[in-house]
């Protein structure tokens, strides 16, 4: 398993540890990818994640755009990822029901000493169909001095400096 993959895990454990929204609303999403600069979960939709005609409620859609554009800049080593500053949604498509999973994959368009640019698309998980997308921009101006932070090689398979555990 590469050290990305490793190191977003255990930042999205740590999301579900803190018990707030996160562990509320996505208790059983999990990472399955990580690479420099991009992320895919699996989400299983569950039943308080949908809205009163039985598909994924846009707050739950939006609740993914910040959670998993928040996770894609653990991919670069920011173990915390900062605060929302803006964030967009539109929703193209029904995004399953119960017992469906939706698949979000998470980029990182631009990541500078101030502020983050992430795009997050929420796929079918078969046919990769897109069922809605969203932007999300972070203030990350505070999260480079943690000392939980690490640098991954450039194809991420390795730390080159701090430590994962």
């Amino acid at each position: 398993m590469s050290a990305t993959l490793r190191f977003t895990r255990k930042c999205w454990d740590s999301f579900l540890k803190n018990g707030g929204h996160d562990a509320t609303i996505f208790p059983r999403a999990t990472v399955v990818q990580a690479v420099p600069g991009r992320i895919e979960m699996k989400v299983p939709i569950e039943k308080h994640n949908l809205n009163r005609v039985g598909t994924l409620h846009g707050g739950a859609i939006a609740s993914l755009v910040d959670s998993v554009g928040s996770l894609s800049l653990s991919t670069h080593g920011l173990y915390y990822t900062g605060v929302s500053v803006d964030m967009h949604q539109t929703f193209a498509k029904a995004s399953g029901t119960v017992g469906d999973e939706v698949l979000a994959v998470g980029t990182v368009e631009s990541l500078g000493r101030s502020l983050a640019y992430t795009r997050v698309e929420l796929q079918h998980p078969t046919t990769r169909a897109l069922l809605a997308w969203g932007s999300h921009t972070k203030f990350v101006g505070k999260v480079w001095r943690a000392k939980e932070n690490v640098k991954f090689s450039e194809d991420g398979e390795t730390v080159v400096e701090g430590s994962i555990d």
